[in-house]
């Protein structure tokens, strides 16, 4: 089997670390290249059919986070994020998480919510006749996807909800829909789109909004590991981030922070996987805030041998097929890298993600401060940043850091002295 543990992998050349990614990944030489040659994945004539107003396109770093096992299957998580110290954290957790036998991590199923919205309207009597046309509604949303209705999958579910608001009272009109390994949005949309005339004519009422509900809450995504106490750093530390967590769950300013934390992580796999970050962000953080007041996306408390356990919960909208995965051919390679076969695995890879990268953050600011790391990675930044040629940089960097002065005049200053 392939193990994710890799030794000083931050420590390797390009080539050698690609040598290894090919390796576990079973990437062929053209995918090699494709990374190697690559300067954001996509020319500016496939941007130009991706976006209006196109006048180029923009690169962020892609990098590899060792080290992690999910229900006893070794990765590599491919990563694409801007900010300093990010991967490194997430290897160290799963690192760390690994000598229990790694992260355990369960998805649902991928239904998408639909929403109908129907103004003046019996309500009472619109949901009676629903409820009769129930079995015409779902056949006619079922037609618009003749791939889903092959494989057992399609519009399942219509329900009703009475919403009051200012304006009066509305009837939400809910499709649940199975989307497969698809995110879902542009199909549950097509559905809504297909059956509004229909309800319209059942209810007797006006219908404005049919769109998809971003807020996935019946595509949960869970995670677990356990923390050694020793690797951690002892009782002391492990206490120290049970109550940085009681922090986070009970103050909203706090909270805010503690999620960004996780989502560093997730939003990194997400980008470079070709996911809807947007979407996936809004729905963590009403999830964040589902009882009325905003808190801590994970948990954590000790076990009876004072080991960390870590726990996460929140809806993940994703998919592996459609979208940008067909056009985007670095989200291709990267989707193969990671090696996962459906939208459940992805969410799993992508909670546990979460959890490391919360995991890490929590640690560092429960013991040395999470500046110390955050800015030793940054330093190479600087150094670049003042001009600093590549072969200049780690002598700068190795300078700054060892005098505990790492900004950009001091780089400035040094790199005049080379």
């Amino acid at each position: 089997m392939a193990d994710s543990s890799i030794s000083k992998f931050f420590e390797k050349s390009r080539k050698e670390r690609l040598d290894i990614i090919k390796k576990f990944s079973g990437l062929s030489d053209d995918e090699v290249k494709q990374i190697e040659n690559s300067d954001g994945g996509i020319t500016f004539d496939k941007a130009d059919k991706m976006v209006e107003n196109a006048i180029g396109t923009f690169s962020l770093p892609l990098g590899i986070a060792t080290n992690f096992t999910i229900n006893n299957k070794d990765y590599l998580v491919p990563m694409v994020i801007e900010e300093p110290s990010v991967i490194a954290a997430a290897s160290k957790a799963a690192k760390i998480a690994k000598i229990h036998g790694g992260f355990k991590a369960k998805a649902d199923e991928s239904y998408s919510i639909g929403q109908i919205q129907v103004v003046d309207v019996d309500i009472k009597s619109a949901i009676s006749a629903i409820k009769k046309s129930k079995k015409e509604i779902l056949d006619l949303a079922n037609s618009k996807s003749k791939t889903l209705s092959k494989i057992g999958k399609g519009a399942k579910q219509i329900s009703c909800r009475e919403i009051k608001t200012d304006s009066g009272k509305m009837l939400i009109v809910e499709l649940l829909i199975d989307v497969g390994d698809a995110m879902g949005a542009n199909i549950t949309n097509t559905m809504c789109e297909a059956v509004a005339s229909l309800i319209k004519k059942i209810t007797k009422g006006r219908v404005i909004l049919r769109i998809l509900s971003n807020y996935s809450t019946k595509r949960m995504a869970k995670a677990s590991a356990v923390f050694d106490r020793l690797a951690v750093g002892g009782e002391g530390i492990v206490d120290n981030i049970i109550l940085a967590y009681q922090f986070a769950l009970n103050d909203e300013y706090r909270a805010v922070t503690h999620n960004k934390g996780v989502m560093n992580g997730m939003i990194a796999v997400a980008n470079a996987t070709g996911q809807d970050t947007r979407a996936i962000e809004a729905a963590a953080h009403a999830y964040a805030a589902r009882s009325g007041k905003y808190t801590s996306l994970t948990e954590w408390k000790k076990d009876k041998n004072g080991n960390l356990v870590g726990k996460i919960e929140l809806p993940l909208s994703v998919g592996i097929i459609g979208g940008i995965i067909n056009v985007h051919p670095l989200v291709r390679i990267c989707t193969k890298i990671l090696g996962v076969k459906s939208a459940q695995e992805l969410a799993s890879v992508m909670a546990v993600v979460g959890l490391a990268q919360n995991f890490s953050a929590l640690r560092a600011l429960a013991s040395e401060g999470i500046q110390s790391g955050h800015m030793k990675l940054h330093a190479r930044n600087i150094a670049a940043a003042a001009g600093a040629k590549p072969e200049q940089i780690d002598k700068i960097v190795k300078k700054m850091v060892g005098e505990s002065n790492i900004s950009l005049n001091r780089a400035k200053e040094l790199l005049s002295q080379l």
